[in-house]
């Protein structure tokens, strides 16, 4: 965001973010056009270009941004306290109800399905996004091995990169039947592996 924007035209233009991200959750980002984007956010085509000069690529490299942002901030504080089998649970918990309330308009749908393959720009935040999500279910993993409930040899990237990849493949199921079961699958079986290795080790 422009340091020259005032704590008025930073909320205007995110005003127009989030109208966008509402915009293609419902209709789907390749029929979203600008028009439809300035008519739910109440703003004018001047204004629109004021904020993302660069016109719909712009404004969809801004949604990606804050979409990653709602599913990294959906799972906090749970998944950056992943200290304990509990904790695990917490976490667990929290992604599953998250997805269960949000349905096929869940941020993660949005990014993977849609604008990951709108422009190179929102494909990058996707990669980034999933990257900081691995880096943080690696890091629960390596406190669980440090404190002796998961096995040291297990690799904690490859398990961790496993459990993200369980997990959006559940998400996909849900959005393609409706069903919330593949996800909890996905997660159950998932923390299940982590806990048993500890018990072999």
């Amino acid at each position: 965001m422009s340091p020259k924007l005032t704590p008025k035209g930073a909320a205007t233009r995110q005003r127009i973010i989030e109208g966008a991200a509402a915009e293609i959750r419902e209709r789907g980002v390749a029929v979203t056009t600008l028009d439809d984007v300035r008519t739910r956010t109440r703003t004018s085509k001047s204004q629109l270009f004021h904020y993302f000069p660069d016109g719909k690529e712009e404004l969809l490299l801004a949604v990606a941004q804050f979409e990653a942002g709602q599913v990294m901030a959906a799972q906090q504080p749970q998944l950056g306290e992943l200290t304990s089998w509990a904790a695990w649970k917490r976490w667990r918990d929290t992604v599953v109800s998250h997805y269960r309330e949000r349905g096929q308009y869940c941020p993660l749908n949005v990014l993977i399905s849609q604008l990951g393959r709108a422009t190179p720009g929102a494909q990058a935040v996707v990669s980034e996004l999933l990257r900081a999500w691995q880096d943080e279910l690696e890091a629960g993993i390596r406190r669980m091995q440090d404190a002796g409930e998961v096995s040291p040899r297990l690799n904690s990237g490859r398990t961790a990169a496993a459990l993200l990849a369980g997990l959006q493949g559940g998400v996909v199921v849900m959005l393609s039947t409706g069903g919330i079961e593949h996800l909890e699958a996905a997660l159950d079986v998932g923390i299940e592996n982590l806990r048993a290795s500890g018990n072999r080790s």
